[in-house]
């Protein structure tokens, strides 16, 4: 029985083996380890990259939104909009930076923050400051200052849609890319194509080993066109210093370490022939999934996205049965996510219940990431759809 993983790091590590152990003796011969050319090289090529002005490479997309947050003047009594269907990161950096994760439900087409119930939200569930002219969330009285869209499974979220209400209400947009290496949106506003991490005020990306752009270990970045949150923030990752020994701040020890640059920096160079090996992977996908009432829901692209497919997540009843027998084919899966946030035990004292976001709630118990890595082959994929159909329609 042939075995298919959910996710293969083995064969593009083993493809790029010589040239990354060239990186590992560089800083053996230089004892570059922290800081340097190869943090630095990095933080340009992933600027021009995402087609902005500034990148600050840090230790991982937890301690890149963290800072993003702090820097932008985000803590205590703040409250950050974001959604409940993400990895607990996106809430643990609104919440170490001392401000109140609020949750918007997302759509069910995208599972991006959807921005028509941001609206409603606002609308019914915020008051004005007669004082400030602010936003105070209703239930906490915390003041409203920022939305974290999550650009999750790879997709971004309807950004011209968020950033209007933003203005109209002056928040403050960051957004959560760390799934979204590449990914583009077309801004009817700007009538031009925009790269995630491009739009926001800053934006986070995680390149922990699994992602589009993964290191070979712990790694992230923010990318903004403010100079100054920019520096805020390299002064943040480094204990707050703004030169050796003289501390403006108190800061955090989160650097990107030389070595993940300098790997980060090689697999750049590959980053747009994964992206289009996955995109081809994604369209295979959905033709052997085209088949007339398949009773799998696969993802929904809108004309404005180029999505960069770091998961590939369709929809089924039955989910566990169907893991089950996919893993006895020896076929790889995962939940993304199996409980949304404003369920999990470590936000209880936040007091959401069962039933105030009716779409997260549902996709969590349908959703399942099938194998998605550029090596997949279509002779996998139709291994995979095969096994898929064959469940579907024994249960019909």
């Amino acid at each position: 029985m042939s075995q298919i993983p959910f996710l293969d790091l083995v064969s593009p590590h083993q493809e790029l083996k010589e040239d990354l152990c060239q990186v590992f003796s560089k800083a053996l011969d230089t004892a570059g380890f922290i800081g340097g050319p190869m943090v630095q090289g990095f933080e340009r090529d992933f600027q021009d990259y995402c087609e902005v002005g500034h990148c600050v490479g840090v230790g991982s997309g937890t301690d890149a939104l963290r800072f993003a947050l702090i820097a932008a003047g985000l803590g205590p009594g703040d409250a950050v909009v974001t959604v409940p269907n993400t990895f607990i990161a996106t809430t643990e950096a609104i919440s170490q930076a001392g401000a109140r994760p609020v949750f918007v439900d997302v759509r069910e087409d995208t599972y991006n923050l959807d921005a028509d119930k941001l609206a409603a939200y606002i609308a019914d569930g915020c008051a004005v400051d007669p004082q400030t002219g602010r936003l105070i969330d209703r239930n906490t009285n915390a003041k409203l200052k920022a939305i974290i869209p999550v650009h999750l499974y790879g997709q971004m979220a309807d950004m011209d849609a968020i950033l209007e209400i933003a203005e109209k209400h002056d928040l403050i947009v960051i957004e959560d890319a760390c799934q979204a290496h590449g990914a583009e949106y077309f801004s009817r506003k700007q009538n031009r194509w925009c790269k995630a991490g491009s739009m926001g005020l800053a934006a986070a990306f995680s390149f922990y080993p699994g992602k589009n752009l993964g290191a070979c270990g712990e790694g992230g970045a923010v990318t903004t066109n403010d100079a100054e949150l920019a520096q805020k923030i390299r002064m943040l990752r480094d204990h707050g210093q703004a030169q050796k020994y003289y501390h403006d701040v108190e800061g955090y020890n989160g650097r990107l370490d030389s070595i993940q640059a300098g790997i980060l920096q090689l697999k750049l160079k590959h980053l747009a022939e994964w992206t289009e090996q996955r995109r081809a992977a994604a369209s295979r996908y959905r033709d052997l999934f085209a088949t007339e009432e398949s009773g799998v829901g696969v993802p929904y692209e809108p004309e404005w996205s180029k999505a960069v497919y770091h998961l590939f997540v369709v929809r089924v009843e039955n989910r566990a049965e169907l893991m089950k027998q996919l893993a006895a084919a020896g076929i790889g899966t995962g939940i993304h996510y199996p409980i949304p946030l404003h369920l999990q035990k470590a936000y209880e004292s936040l007091g959401y219940q069962r039933g105030d976001f009716p779409v997260s709630e549902k996709i969590a118990d349908e959703i399942v990431s099938l194998p998605m890595f550029p090596q997949l082959t279509a002779a996998q994929q139709k291994e995979v759809v095969a096994a898929v159909l064959s469940f579907v329609s024994a249960r019909v």
